[in-house]
């Protein structure tokens, strides 16, 4: 019940935000999300841990009902693998970035008029968050937070930003 609630209204979120946007067609729209849970002390690159890998297939089926145009992740396995779903059932191939090296003015040229999915870290989203907005608004996601959803939507040099959080 409560794996059904969750779906509903996450898709009724992301549809109404996809639906009610009044932007021109150049606009974009951003949805940044931290990693899924992970394996604790594994290293450097650990696997996702069971709940991660449910979490990833919830965030598959959250996307399901907005087309995505690119994903783009940080080249770890924990990101890799809570992309992968949503890049399977949107058809799209995973595009690699490496947080605070992303080029803003490059990065909205090269994504203009898309909607995108970034996937990164607790301590990376939330800068890429303020980067995409030109200010400095958000900071790093506490540790035991696998479920923020940041969307971004930047239209003629202006951005929007609303934060999420989806269990």
């Amino acid at each position: 019940m409560k794996k059904r609630l969750f779906l509903a209204l996450s898709v009724l979120v992301l549809s109404l935000l996809y639906c009610v946007q009044s932007t021109p067609p150049a606009s974009a729209t951003y949805y940044l999300i931290r990693h899924a849970e992970k394996v604790i002390d594994a290293g450097q690159d650990p696997l996702l841990r069971p709940e991660g890998q449910a979490r990833a297939q919830r965030w598959a089926e959250v996307f399901s009902s907005l087309p995505l145009h690119a994903i783009y992740s940080t080249d770890y396995r924990r990101t890799l693998a809570t992309a992968a779903p949503t890049a399977r059932a949107q058809g799209l191939e995973i595009k690699h970035y490496t947080p605070g090296k992303v080029d803003r003015a490059a990065f909205l040229t090269e994504t203009r008029g898309q909607n995108v999915l970034v996937v990164g870290h607790s301590n990376t989203i939330p800068g890429f968050v303020n980067t995409l907005i030109g200010a400095d608004v958000y900071e790093e996601i506490a540790h035991n937070n696998n479920g923020n959803l940041y969307v971004v939507t930047v239209s003629g040099g202006k951005a929007l930003h609303h934060l999420l959080h989806i269990d």
